[in-house]
């Protein structure tokens, strides 16, 4: 039977008091920002809130599981899961089932914050993620075109300070912070027009009894006690909703049946570590999970309940202290590539290594030791060309490729990584990694920000020590091609569009680690190296390794060198990728010639 359940202000101070927690039985927080402002745009409508599912815990049985408190202050980097209730209170307990992301929202938007990534930064700059407040616009008005009826936005509390004409923003906290008399009160201090005024107290007026007096909640309860039980109620409830992560369920399953170890915890933690690893990366828990039956060597990978089976589950959580050992070597040894999360174009292409690394039981030692140097750099350059693809290595397919490879790689774990018997593998599944002309003259023309442009600068400039930070850098700085420059550097203008497209492909770029990236800045190239290798001969041999014949001292040149360091590329290319429209030797003769 449907129950009430009260008000948006009654249900936070629930939250607050940890009278309603997250069971281990739960989906991670997934809302972006404007889902959450859609809620309450909804809410202030008076449109239907949605009925919960609640699980009521008697306080005798409340040790016997694990429980979570709501993510109030959501941090992309920092802080996206659930902290663990280490003391849960000792009496009865309402655990949330259905209604955990939308019991989040409400917290997370009138008692917490939301901190992503603004666009262009470093993801390890604490200076990328601004902390955000909901706010409420109490002036706006209706937008017919989307329906909205009340403007809510995650604002700084900069851009809060600084509103559009016709624009007041109140920090939506206020109104459980605050008594309601001094609110409507406050609104006085504004500099308005009357008619301003009196529709910014309607609104705040509307928005306090939205979330103060009116019973907008409603709840269904089971009060069964079994965990097997309520898990099979949480799949059945969001076997079917969106957005749903392919990981939820079965980790869910997961966590219902590891019997000693804390899976969620488990597997968190492992995402957390090795998403620390280098200059970070963007691993999620799916791979984690599928990276545990892969390595378990389960039937098939795929986020399928049936895979999640209480045999299978007891097989994953007797080698997990084996699993998280190799997927972090096989993450360092990414790093050690210089890959990153800003530059690893498919984090399934891990699953592979990571399992090489787990079959022959290779430690530590494996990163650094001489005696494994040629087999390392088999599985960089494997690697490498499976993320050049332009088709996709690790789309679609992607359980059955993976399977199919676990099983080659198992034959031959204990001698070195079987390269060639993977290619032909997948070369029978459709995704050859050999490469036609057409796609050797694409990677030519690769632009900056393309996530393969730095894998195809490591493979054909080996040698850099790409453990250190790494940047994929202008040669021709891009200041030197805006209007202004070309025209004062006496480039017609008729080439301006031509110059300024060309300045962003692979030509004009080249490998720089970060500090002496931050030198250059706009330098020109030849004053640059100039500055940077005085010594002629050494100049010239250090050019020369970057398939760099002449650097022309004016920008009205770089035409010519564009030219020239394309081809020189292209023969680089040919031969780093094993795929010939020249004759092989002659090419790479060219090449030896080049460098």
């Amino acid at each position: 039977m449907c129950k009430p359940s009260g008000t948006i202000k009654s249900h936070l101070e629930k939250i607050a008091s940890q009278d309603y927690v997250l069971p281990a039985i739960q989906r991670e927080f997934v809302w972006w920002p404007e889902q959450i402002c859609e809620l309450l745009d909804s809410l202030m409508q008076g449109c239907p809130f949605g009925t919960f599912l609640f699980w009521k815990i008697a306080q005798e049985r409340r040790t016997e599981y694990k429980f979570y408190d709501f993510v109030q202050h959501y941090h992309e980097r920092d802080r996206y899961h659930c902290e663990l209730l280490k003391n849960p209170p000792e009496r009865e307990l309402i655990a949330v089932l259905d209604g955990q992301q939308r019991m989040t929202a409400l917290k997370v938007g009138l008692r917490g914050s939301y901190t992503w990534k603004m666009p262009g930064k470093r993801w390890s700059s604490d200076a990328a993620f601004p902390s955000r407040h909901l706010y409420l616009d109490l002036l706006s008005e209706a937008d017919l075109e989307s329906g909205y009826r009340y403007h809510f936005e995650f604002l700084t509390e900069s851009q809060a300070k600084c509103p559009q004409p016709g624009t007041v923003w109140f920090r939506c906290g206020r109104v459980v912070e605050e008594e309601y008399d001094w609110l409507i009160d406050s609104l006085d201090e504004l500099d308005l027009e009357k008619e301003a005024i009196r529709t910014a107290r309607a609104t705040l007026r509307h928005f306090h009894n939205t979330v103060h007096d009116k019973d907008l909640i409603t709840y269904y309860e089971e009060e069964n006690q079994s965990l097997e039980h309520v898990l099979n109620i949480f799949i059945r409830m969001n076997s079917g909703a969106a957005p749903l992560s392919y990981s939820d369920l079965p980790l869910s399953v997961a966590v219902a049946q590891w019997e000693k170890v804390d899976a969620r915890e488990a597997i968190h933690s492992l995402v957390d570590e090795m998403n620390d690893q280098g200059n970070g990366f963007k691993f999620t828990k799916d791979l984690v999970l599928k990276a545990g039956l892969m390595l378990s060597d389960i039937g098939s990978v795929g986020f399928k309940v049936e895979n999640f089976n209480k045999t299978n589950m007891a097989v994953l959580e007797a080698n997990w202290p084996k699993i998280y050992k190799a997927m972090l070597i096989a993450v360092q040894l990414l790093a050690s590539f210089g890959f990153s999360g800003q530059n690893l174009r498919a984090e399934s292409s891990i699953l592979p290594i990571a399992y090489y690394i787990y079959a022959r039981k290779a430690d530590e030692a494996y990163l650094h030791r001489a005696e494994f140097a040629s087999d390392r750099e088999n599985i960089r350059l494997w690697l490498i060309r499976s993320v050049l693809k332009a088709s996709g290595i690790w789309g679609s397919g992607l359980d059955t490729l993976l399977t199919a490879l676990r099983e080659k790689i198992s034959l031959h774990a204990t001698s070195e990584f079987p390269v060639n018997e993977l290619e032909t593998v997948m070369a029978l599944r459709g995704k050859s990694l050999t490469f036609t002309d057409v796609e050797i003259d694409e990677h030519c023309d690769l632009a900056y920000g393309n996530a393969r442009t730095f894998a195809l600068l490591s493979m054909i400039f080996p040698g850099f020590d790409l453990s250190r930070h790494f940047h994929v850098d202008h040669i021709y700085p891009q200041g030197r091609f805006t209007d202004a420059q070309l025209r004062k550097g006496g480039v017609t203008e008729k080439l301006w569009a031509s110059l300024q497209e060309k300045q962003n492909r692979l030509p004009n770029l080249q490998l720089l680690e970060g500090p002496i990236n931050n030198q250059k800045r706009q330098k020109l190239p030849y004053e640059w190296s100039a500055w940077t290798k005085p010594d002629e001969i050494a100049r010239r041999q250090y050019l020369a390794g970057l398939d760099i014949s002449a650097l022309p001292e004016t920008i009205e040149k770089f035409p010519d060198f564009y030219d020239q360091r394309r081809a020189a590329l292209k023969m680089r290319i040919v031969q780093a990728l094993g795929q010939s429209q020249l004759a092989s030797g002659s090419a790479t003769k060219a090449v030896e010639q080049i460098a």
